[in-house]
């Protein structure tokens, strides 16, 4: 496989830097010539300044226009002929069914689609999604399909929606539980350590849309503050405007504006905000496999997150955190009074949660798991 060109298409420069820079790096020293593309973005310069070659490649996230759709698509085979490589890896569903598209037009040998989730289209009960739905199906069942493509999916749930709906040969997928984390980088100073402090802080962190449960986290939060007035609440992430499921400035502002609620933006690098966490929340609605709450199992911290098919396949309910229903602002406040009012249970938790992480989701065995698909094709032919 060494001298092989490989392509790595996302939806965001910050997705390929923050998620794949370490299948790159390992790709890298395997001998790939590796090609990164995304829409430009602040990350694609820390990307070349790495030494990888990065494209940027500007499309709408939001768009349903059929023209300017078809025009994306194009490009995008242009591109695919330009550079032609021996195998594609997209992320993201736009990503996945234009990208697939395309490297079927250009004639690359190899496809890898990561579904990193179900995505607005299938969470969103609105009538536009609805309308989607079926179109969306329908091309994941078209461009799914054929020998030479393979499918990893983040979640067994998500997994079994796809395979038994006929969207995709169960032997032709693979379950790979995200992208894995570096747990010599994200541990506790202290194996099990959990951070003192009389001023408790729960940490969220992803971007602020509503299917992510922040409404609910805000009304949960205000419910247990009346009895616990020296608790923090941090949210770090930014509104999305690419996602109808975005918050607005003016309620990310009133968010702010809650008692105790910090309004952290957009951050980097999460470790320092880990290591003076001492609850990681995520009431999302929907999820592929959360990354932020793998790192915080990896730190040793103890998470509350929505009973979903992304989070329990990481959180084990009441053994490394505790699992709510979605959109439930009540149970939520529960299981975060119950860790605020118990140290002890915080330290267990978390401690649970470091071997969980360690056992399942070291970025080590997530690479190895990918690189078995890659061989699965046959790229010589």
């Amino acid at each position: 496989m060494a001298s092989k060109k490989i392509l790595l298409f996302a939806n965001t420069d910050w997705y390929l830097y923050n998620f794949r820079l370490s299948l790159a790096r390992k790709l890298r020293d395997e001998g790939w010539q590796v090609v990164l593309v995304a829409p430009s973005g602040p990350y694609g310069s820390k990307l070349s300044a790495l030494g990888f070659d990065f494209i940027p490649f500007d499309f709408s996230t939001k768009s349903t226009n059929p023209l300017s759709e078809l025009a994306v698509v194009w490009r995008l085979m242009k591109l695919y002929r330009a550079q032609r490589p021996t195998l594609v890896h997209h992320f993201t569903i736009k990503c996945v069914l234009y990208g697939t598209l395309a490297a079927r037009c250009a004639g690359v040998r190899g496809i890898v689609n990561a579904v990193t989730g179900l995505g607005h289209i299938f969470t969103d009960p609105g009538g536009k999604a609805r309308l989607l739905r079926p179109l969306v199906r329908g091309m994941y069942k078209a461009m799914l399909a054929g020998e030479r493509v393979r499918v990893i999916f983040q979640n067994s749930e998500n997994r079994a929606y796809f395979t038994d709906t006929g969207l995709v040969a169960a032997r032709r997928s693979a379950l790979i539980r995200g992208s894995g984390v570096d747990c010599e980088f994200f541990k506790p100073a202290l194996p099990g350590e959990v951070k003192p402090g009389a001023v408790l802080k729960i940490l969220f962190a992803s971007r602020i849309l509503r299917e992510k449960g922040v409404f609910e986290l805000a009304q949960a939060f205000a419910d247990l503050r009346q009895t616990f007035p020296a608790l923090r609440l941090q949210l770090a992430g930014d509104i999305y405007p690419g996602n109808p499921s975005s918050l607005t400035a003016a309620e990310l502002q009133q968010l702010g504006e809650q008692p105790g609620v910090e309004l952290l933006g957009h951050v980097d690098g999460m470790k320092p905000l880990l290591e003076q966490a001492d609850i990681v929340v995520l009431p999302s609605y929907a999820e592929g496999t959360p990354r932020i709450l793998i790192e915080a199992a990896a730190m040793a911290r103890p998470i509350v997150a929505t009973d979903i098919a992304g989070c329990r396949g990481l959180v084990e309910d009441g053994v490394n955190g505790l699992l709510v229903p979605v959109k439930n602002a009540d149970a939520l406040m529960q299981a975060l009074e119950r860790l605020v009012q118990d140290a002890d249970l915080r330290l267990r938790y978390g401690q649970s949660g470091r071997e969980i992480v360690l056992r399942e989701f070291d970025e080590k065995i997530v690479l190895d798991k990918t690189f078995a698909v890659y061989r699965e094709l046959d790229l010589t032919a």
